[in-house]
């Protein structure tokens, strides 16, 4: 899953919605070295990650893609996804897209100080472009793509990716609606549970 999906599955707990927007940035037990409410978003991120990788549908995507995306097929999944949650935002929370995401870039702000050195870097650019609620459009996706390929120097054709979505949409929909609902449940039973570091019992189908 991307930034916006990570955040939206924190359960609207500021301290918790950081701490799975730098996940990928944390390793290891560093996460020991935050406070609670974050180090439980750092663990959460981990989790989302592991399940949404083990999950048969997603597999069965990400073979799809690969065949015309190669090894850039489980990235270029995890944008459509955040494409789908933000472009229909609506049928998953009661606040609108531009609010929530108002809301993060404050707490992400008011956290500062606990931030790894790689998300300060990228963090006002990525405020200021709101990339959140640009992921609501195929333009902002592009443009999410091309700021990737210049960075990351990813081979990747961001006009070749959009044309896929736009192509396949109805599909990927169908599959992001089904996954996803799985996805939010599973959180759920995660945070009321208390998160864990180990997650080899969270392969699908088994938690």
């Amino acid at each position: 899953m991307n930034y916006l999906a990570h955040i939206f599955l924190s359960d609207n707990d500021p301290h918790r919605q950081v701490g799975n927007f730098i996940g990928d940035a944390v390793k290891g037990n560093a996460y020991r070295n935050y406070p609670h409410g974050i180090a439980q978003g750092i663990l959460l991120h981990r989790a989302i990650d592991f399940f949404t990788d083990n999950h048969p549908a997603v597999k069965q995507e990400v073979r799809i893609l690969r065949e015309r995306f190669g090894r850039y097929a489980p990235i270029l999944l995890d944008i459509y996804f955040d494409y789908l949650l933000a472009s229909r935002f609506e049928e998953f929370s009661p606040m609108p897209l531009k609010r929530f995401a108002r809301r993060f870039y404050f707490n992400l702000l008011r956290s500062r100080r606990y931030l790894p050195l790689r998300i300060k870097r990228f963090m006002w650019h990525f405020i200021a472009t709101d990339r959140l609620g640009r992921y609501a459009t195929t333009t902002g996706i592009e443009e999410s793509l091309r700021i990737m390929i210049q960075y990351k120097h990813i081979d990747l054709s961001p006009e070749e990716a959009i044309r896929y979505l736009t192509q396949h949409e109805q599909e990927l929909w169908s599959l992001f609606l089904s996954f996803f609902l799985e996805l939010q449940d599973f959180c759920q039973k995660r945070i009321r549970s208390g998160i864990q570091t180990n997650f080899p019992d969270t392969v699908y189908g088994n938690d």
